[in-house]
C-alpha cells in the first residue's frame, strides 16, 4: 500500500495528488508549503514517494529511475487513494520530475473517468543545458485537462522556448514571474514571494475547475 502525507480535509470534493521531484522528498520544504498552499484554498492534498525515494529513509541511497519506469507506481498510488475512499474529483500531478510522471498516465486515467485533470509545478521539458533533448513528445497530443505551472527563470524550460513547442490545446501554461524551477522568485528583483506564487497556483486551479463545472 503506498504511504500518503495528507493536508487539508478529508471532506475536500476536490483531492490534488502529488508526487515529488527526482532529488527531494514528499516532505521536503518545497512540497510541503506546496501542499499547504493548495489546502488552504480548500483542497485536500496527498502526497506520495516512488520506490527509489522511500528507499533512502533506510539508507538505500538510489538514483532516480528512468522517469517512465515508474509510471505504475503513479498508477497504483492513484488506486491506493481510491481504497482509502476518496470519492470526489481527483486531479494528479507532482513537481518536476512528479509532474512528468503523472502526465505520461494522465490520459489513461482521464479516459477511465479516474481523475479530472493534471497540474505540473515546473515542468522538465529539457535537462538545464540541453534544450534539444525534448521530454515533449506525449504532450503535443494530451487530452487531459493540464495546468503547468512554470517559473520565468526555469533552466529546465524557458518562455520563449516552450512557446515553440507545439503542446496540446489541453494544455495552459502559467508563467511565473521570476521563478526558479522550483517557482521560488528573488523578491528584491520581482516584488513576489515563494507563498504569492504558490497561492496564485492554488487560487488558478480553484477558479479553473470551478469554471469547468459552472
Amino acid at each position: 500500500m503506498t504511504s500518503f502525507l495528507f493536508d487539508g480535509f478529508d471532506t475536500a470534493p476536490v483531492t490534488i495528488l502529488l508526487a515529488h521531484g527526482a532529488g527531494a522528498s514528499m516532505d521536503s520544504p518545497s512540497m510541503a508549503a506546496t501542499a499547504k498552499a493548495l489546502a488552504a484554498a480548500g483542497f485536500q492534498v496527498a502526497r506520495f514517494e516512488f520506490h527509489y525515494m522511500a528507499a533512502r529513509r533506510y539508507g538505500h541511497r538510489k538514483p532516480p529511475p528512468r522517469a517512465e519506469t515508474v509510471n505504475p507506481e503513479y498508477i497504483k498510488a492513484i488506486a491506493d487513494l481510491r481504497a482509502k475512499g476518496i470519492t470526489g474529483k481527483l486531479i494528479i500531478g507532482g513537481k518536476s520530475m512528479g509532474g512528468r510522471v503523472a502526465s505520461m498516465v494522465a490520459d489513461e486515467m482521464f479516459a477511465k473517468g479516474e481523475i479530472a485533470g493534471l497540474v505540473c509545478l515546473g515542468y522538465p521539458f529539457h535537462p538545464p543545458g540541453k534544450p534539444d533533448q525534448l521530454r515533449t513528445k506525449h504532450l503535443t497530443g494530451l487530452k487531459t485537462p493540464t495546468l503547468i505551472f512554470q517559473g520565468t527563470r526555469d533552466e529546465f524550460g524557458m518562455r520563449d522556448e516552450v512557446a515553440g513547442y507545439g503542446l496540446s490545446d489541453a494544455i495552459e501554461v502559467i508563467w511565473l514571474e521570476d521563478g526558479d524551477h522550483d517557482l521560488k522568485p528573488r523578491k528584491s528583483v520581482s516584488g513576489f514571494s515563494t507563498g504569492d506564487h504558490l497561492k496564485t497556483v492554488a487560487e488558478t486551479i480553484k477558479a479553473k475547475l470551478e469554471a469547468s463545472s459552472s
